[in-house]
């Protein structure tokens, strides 16, 4: 039997539906990371990871951006971070800025929302915000086999709008789990990971158990171990106390 040692659990849609991460399933989350380190893997920024893991007591390194950084939580030390080519990123802020579309650009230095705050162009990620699916899958397919870039739509749960990240090439939260496993000395196969979104794939598919979410995509549930019930009802709490527990105990 895989002996699993950590665990990556993403963060809106499946820890939480808004802003608040429900008690039950804090308290879930708790009781595994009395067993092993648990790392949440988000598309948030920085500022927004630290301050959920400091609310749950995780002191494993984080991941943000969509997988684009991994960080410390106990000082917010940048462990791993990848950048955009500048020349690109220049390219899609530039198309988000003449069609009006709400947008994010993360830098290690400080996120921007509008083009006037951006000074370095070699960005860790940007997202386009609260647009429509239509939309979503537009820009999917427009950047989507460009050589330099990596594209996932992102369902928002807190408003049900979507966004869009683009990350370079081969970066997210799969590549993220991978820098990761390196870092704690394991395998990711030793890795039990929950999600709800296409930017949770890659994720699960190098997992050794994969908890998919009730929302999640079918290619998600296809691969995933155990579909926990909606967000709304606690799902992850309900998988960690009928599974993930039973499972660590048996390891």
């Amino acid at each position: 039997m895989t002996r699993f040692s950590a665990m990556l659990v993403d963060l809106d849609g499946t820890l939480m539906v808004t802003d608040t991460i429900s008690q039950r399933v804090q308290q879930a989350i708790e009781s595994v990371s009395q067993r092993i380190p648990v790392s949440i893997a988000t598309g948030r920024r920085a500022s927004d990871l630290m301050a959920y893991a400091r609310q749950l007591g995780l002191d494993a390194p984080q991941i943000c951006n969509g997988g684009a950084t991994l960080l410390d939580p106990r000082d917010g030390k940048l462990l791993w971070n990848s950048h955009m080519e500048a020349g690109q990123a220049l390219r899609i802020i530039e198309l988000l800025d003449r069609k009006g579309i709400n947008f994010i650009g993360t830098h290690p230095s400080g996120d921007a929302t509008s083009m006037s705050q951006i000074s370095q162009w070699d960005l860790t990620r940007i997202s386009a915000m609260d647009i429509p699916e239509q939309e979503a899958d537009e820009f999917v397919s427009m950047f989507g086999t460009e050589d330099n870039l990596h594209v996932v739509k992102v369902y928002l749960h807190y408003n049900g709008w979507w966004a869009v990240d683009f990350t370079a090439a081969g970066v997210h939260k799969g590549e993220a789990a991978r820098h990761l496993a390196e870092i704690q000395g394991m395998s990711t196969r030793q890795f039990i990971a929950a999600g709800d979104s296409y930017n949770d794939l890659p994720m699960l598919e190098v997992a050794g158990f994969r908890i998919a979410m009730a929302s999640a995509p079918e290619e998600m549930k296809h691969i995933a171990d155990f579909v926990a019930p909606p967000v709304e009802e606690d799902g992850l709490a309900v998988a960690i106390e009928q599974v993930i527990l039973p499972l660590l105990s048996a390891c």
